[in-house]
This record gives C-alpha cells, sequence and structure tokens, in this order.
C-alpha cells in the first residue's frame, strides 16, 4: 500500500474543531487512513465511532507519557505508559506508536545518554513484543534542544536496538531543516523505518507550496522497498 495517512492535528483544522470530526473530512478527501498526536486529552470514544462510520483506519499517535528517554530515571514512567499505550492502539487496531527522544540531561556525555536511550528501547522492546505494536523512535528538529533530531542518528539507535518491535518514524521534512541530505542518510537502511511523515519544504506548507517534489520523494521511498504509508503532516 502507498496510501497516504493524513495528521489530524494539522489538516482539516479549518473544517471542523476536534479530530473526532475531522475523520469524516479525511475521509471525503480521499483519506484511508489518519494519524493524530496525544490520547489522553482525547474523547477516545467519539474517534471509535468516527472511524468505524467512516471505514477508515489509525495508523498511529503518540504514546504517552513523552519521557526522556536519555535519562534511566524515566524509564520506569516510560514503560508504564508504553503498556498503557499499546492497550489504546490494540483498541484502534493501529500498528504503531510514536516517541521523541525529549530534552537532554545536562553534565552527562551524550554517548551516555545514547546508550540509555538504546537501554530503554530494548526494555520496550521487551514489553511490546506479541503485542502487535511497533514502537517508532521520531528525530523533530522543531523541539528546542531536543537530543534527537538527526534522521541518521536515529537509525544508528534502531540498528543498536536491535529488535523488529522498534521502528524509525523518519521525518522527510524535520530531515531537511536539519540539513540532512536525507537519502544519504537512510542509505541501504530503509528496512529500519516504519513510518514515513511529509511536508514541503520550506515552509512546512502542502505538495507544491514549497520547493520539494513529494511524489518524486514518494517514489524514492517506493524503489528503495519502504511499502508503508506516507503520513501528511503540514500546515494548511
Amino acid at each position: 500500500m502507498y496510501e497516504d495517512s493524513a495528521c489530524l492535528e494539522m489538516l482539516f483544522k479549518n473544517a471542523a474543531p476536534d479530530v473526532a470530526s475531522r475523520i469524516d473530512c479525511a475521509r471525503g478527501a480521499g483519506y484511508r487512513a489518519f494519524e493524530f498526536w496525544h490520547w489522553s486529552n482525547k474523547d477516545l470514544d467519539a474517534i471509535e465511532r468516527a472511524k468505524d462510520a467512516a471505514g477508515i483506519d489509525v495508523t498511529g499517535f503518540l504514546m504517552e507519557p513523552q519521557t526522556r528517554l536519555v535519562n534511566p530515571a524515566e524509564h520506569g514512567e516510560f514503560l508504564q505508559g508504553l503498556a498503557k499505550s499499546i492497550f489504546v492502539a490494540q483498541r484502534f487496531k493501529a500498528p504503531f506508536l510514536f516517541m521523541q527522544g525529549g530534552h537532554p540531561l545536562e553534565g552527562v556525555g551524550r554517548d551516555e545518554q545514547t546508550a540509555a536511550m538504546v537501554d530503554a528501547l530494548q526494555k520496550a522492546a521487551n514489553v511490546l513484543r506479541g503485542s502487535g505494536i511497533t514502537l517508532l523512535l521520531e528525530p523533530v528538529s522543531d523541539n528546542p534542544g531536543c537530543f534527537l533530531d538527526l534522521g541518521a542518528e536515529g537509525l544508528d539507535i534502531v540498528e543498536r536496538v536491535n529488535r523488529p518491535e522498534v521502528r524509525l518514524l523518519f521525518d522527510v521534512y524535520h530531515s531537511m531543516v536539519m540539513g540532512e541530505d536525507f537519502m544519504a542518510a537512510i542509505a541501504d537502511r530503509i528496512d529500519l523505518i516504519g513510518h514515513v511523515h511529509l511536508a514541503d519544504f520550506p515552509g512546512r506548507g502542502a505538495p507544491g507550496t514549497g520547493k520539494q517534489d513529494l511524489n518524486a520523494i514518494k517514489e524514492w521511498f517506493r524503489i528503495e522497498g519502504y511499502t508503508g504509508r506516507f503520513g501528511l503532516e503540514y500546515i494548511e
């Protein structure tokens, strides 16, 4: 499948007031899947009803809480939250949970913090095992001071975790903001990517508002062997 997944936190905001009411907008626009951010502040019953009525799939959403994976003291909270988030993902038959790395620790070396992140994700893989849910680590550029902001480094971490329950959410827009050549960053590691986010660059707008040929980018991922959806997460 190469269909798109609409991020309903950003798309159709002018048409409907919340995620549940935007599901019908997404289906009307031809989307067969959607995603969103936090789940604990949503009317999950309303989302489920709208999803079922529209016959549309949930791609994934943020696991909660978004703790600092680089901090071993927060790993317990992270794993407890993961277990609760898995339950919600299973309810919606969503294959993915999204996780960012959080802010770094002051006075602690980067190698030590990276090792802590790897350890947290390996523990997470044990919690995820057999659940049918994959946790996706997402490097981001728009969260000032975030520990993980490069796609290449994110792939390095997923390689070190070395578990099928943990993959990367590769956001092409964030990668471009960081000045990465995303094709070179990915190289031959497409199998480590569970989901891809797209927005035009610069500006994080809709396709055609920037300088990128998003269809060509999709085709590149296809040629490399990516078989998932493309999450559209842009400013309308």
